[in-house]
């Protein structure tokens, strides 16, 4: 390494140094860092949430090197991390996935010092809490599983420790997804999904460590279940939780079980459902078709989660260099503005800003009504003039979280119910 990189320059301002016709003599090693880099393919995997051909295309035109992504679903991305090291160079994960994986072995810690917007990073990543005052809820809290004790650990630590699992990258609340033309009146309360009024119109998602979070808001909005930790469940809560979901289903109240991002918008848009589980870019998806939907602030709060990403315990060298480089161009901006206006939060906002209009800032992270029409990454209309984002600003709705997406000390068991729930 250079005496100039040492000094604190970065890799990518020395490229870009390089890029303005800097004398070669000046800077030998990133020289030849620039002209290999080109030869870099990074394989990365995660959920279609963020692994978007996008962001590949625009890594290539400002970094320089390849990035294939390849998109799966949540229990594929868990097992592909857990069982197959040597497949990918960066796992683009979510919080409580890495609570399985980590413990494999098969990811690296990653050096907080190398990355530049670290200090920026929102705090629910590093101590768990969005404001000093701010409780932190049930369930894998990001911060809980954020860090370990170094380049090789195997367990979590309790606090900062400049050395995380994940680099953060994206979250959201979320909440119900509602067809507010088709129901006809307010909702409030998780405790709706199972409203007799919505038989045969309701759909539950089926992934089974996020479907039994939905599950039991819903069942402590009736009145039925207080849990001690719903992110962590005993068998008895389990058990009593599944009961009363099966009944339900028994009972025809559900339409469907989604499993995948499409599933969810067509079942939606075509009015077979009218109340469901959804996520951000899935109720974006269907307003896009001139569809009413509305992600439904509910009294009880939101369900939520976080994802980041890993890196593989194989990668090294120039291969290791670049996938740095690629995570410090991750939390510049460009990519968490893309991300905003699907509805989802960037781990660093305040770039994000520098990517985004005064009113979609306005309207997507303060909670501002629309001056002008708001659009999605793809041009498709969001919002008219006047209108203000579901559930108000950033503080409004990640403020106001009861759960984190978890993985519960009795997994195993709660998969194997959940199963049986479904095939009942």
């Amino acid at each position: 390494m250079s005496e100039a990189t040492k000094s604190g320059l970065s890799r990518r301002s020395l490229l870009k140094g390089a890029a303005a016709g800097v004398a070669a003599s000046a800077f030998p090693a990133p020289m030849i860092w620039a002209q290999n880099i080109k030869d870099v393919t990074l394989r990365q995997f995660g959920t279609g949430v963020s692994n978007i051909n996008e962001v590949a295309q625009k890594v290539k035109e400002d970094l320089g090197f390849t990035l294939e992504m390849t998109a799966l679903d949540s229990d594929a991305v868990t097992q592909r991390a857990a069982t197959q090291p040597k497949s990918f160079d960066i796992a683009d994960i979510e919080y409580w996935i890495c609570k399985k994986v980590w413990p494999t072995g098969n990811l690296q810690g990653m050096d907080v010092s190398k990355i530049r917007n670290y200090d920026k990073i929102v705090g629910i990543f590093k101590d768990g809490k969005l404001t000093p005052d701010s409780t932190i809820a049930q369930g894998t809290s990001p911060n809980s599983v954020g860090f370990t004790d170094g380049p090789d650990g195997t367990r979590f630590a309790d606090q900062e420790t400049g050395w995380m699992t994940l680099i953060p990258t994206i979250y959201n609340a979320d909440t119900l997804g509602i067809r507010p033309d088709l129901i006809g009146r307010p909702i409030d309360s998780w405790a709706e999904l199972l409203n007799p009024e919505f038989k045969g119109k309701a759909s539950l998602l089926d992934i089974s460590a996020i479907g039994i979070m939905d599950a039991a808001m819903v069942c402590e909005a009736m009145g039925e279940i207080t849990y001690g930790n719903k992110g962590n469940m005993t068998r008895d809560e389990i058990d009593r939780t599944l009961a009363i979901m099966t009944e339900a289903k028994k009972a025809g109240q559900f339409r469907a079980f989604w499993k995948t991002f499409d599933e969810s918008v067509n079942l939606m848009a075509s009015g077979e459902v009218v109340i469901q589980s959804m996520w951000s870019p899935a109720i974006t998806a269907v307003k896009s078709r001139g569809i009413p939907c509305v992600y439904q602030p509910l009294k009880e709060g939101y369900r939520a989660w976080g994802g980041g990403i890993g890196l593989s315990k194989n990668l090294s060298g120039l291969e290791l260099d670049a996938a740095y480089e690629y995570i410090n161009w991750y939390l510049d901006g460009w990519v968490g503005g893309f991300l905003m206006r699907q509805g989802y939060y960037s781990a660093v906002p305040e770039t994000s800003k520098n990517y985004m209009t005064e009113n979609e800032w306005g309207y997507w992270f303060e909670g501002k009504p629309a001056t002008e029409v708001i659009t999605n990454p793809y041009g498709d209309a969001m919002a008219q003039p006047g209108e203000t984002r579901d559930g108000g600003s950033f503080e409004e709705r990640m403020g106001h979280i009861a759960c984190w997406n978890a993985v519960m000390d009795e997994n195993q068991y709660m998969v194997r119910k959940w199963n049986e729930f479904i095939a009942a």
